[in-house]
């Protein structure tokens, strides 16, 4: 399996059916510590760069990836917009013009999406945010590709897997970023939906792959 353009496509195909499979939970979720727009903000995203996909085919990996981070930056309310527009525009450049991404390469293009969301948030782990589904996946992904795996499948379900779990870790923190933070210590006892829709990002990046 190799990461081209074709892959990614794919990838961002998933990714669209998955937040619209997800949207009213994603919408609870917000609801339940933020502005209940989460869901909605997602799936809308989303369907624009399907849209987008449809209008004109890009011809890389990286050119896909910066649409898809212009789009969302353009179509995605609240704080999702810029912080997946970013994740997405890093990882863009990342990967530069290549035309098929090394799963070395791979695992640098998500380390430089998390540094993104980082820049542009300021959230720290433990802080509840989706910083604490990207970070335990950059560091998975970091140790299969270090580790010499040629298999990029290798790296993406390890940067599912580890995603999904810090998503679930989310459950007991206290919120220290963003909306959920007025709620203070009864922002505990939920999960958080950019962990959660990070999650879900990531593992379509496994379906497409599979």
């Amino acid at each position: 399996m190799v990461l081209d353009v074709n892959w990614t496509v794919k990838w961002l195909t998933l990714c669209a059916q998955a937040m619209a499979e997800h949207r009213l939970e994603l919408i609870e979720l917000d609801r339940a510590i933020g502005d209940s727009d989460h869901g909605e903000n997602m799936d809308r995203g989303f369907q624009a760069v399907l849209a987008k996909l449809d209008e004109d085919m890009p011809e890389t990996p990286g050119a896909a990836l910066k649409m898809t981070a212009m789009t969302l930056m353009s179509k995605v309310g609240g704080a999702a917009g810029p912080l997946y527009g970013t994740a997405f525009l890093r990882a863009a450049t990342a990967v530069g013009d290549a035309i098929e991404v090394e799963p070395a390469a791979w695992a640098g293009a998500l380390a430089a999406a998390r540094d993104g969301i980082v820049a542009r948030g300021k959230a720290e782990p433990g802080d509840k945010t989706m910083v604490d589904a990207w970070t335990p996946a950059v560091d998975a992904a970091r140790v299969v590709a270090d580790g010499g795996s040629p298999d990029v499948l290798d790296v993406l379900v390890a940067a599912a897997e580890a995603a999904e779990a810090g998503a679930v870790a989310t459950d007991p923190l206290v919120a220290r970023k963003g909306r959920a933070s007025y709620l203070g210590e009864r922002s505990a006892g939920h999960r958080d939906p950019g962990a959660v829709s990070t999650a879900l990002i990531l593992r379509a990046a496994v379906g497409a792959a599979a």
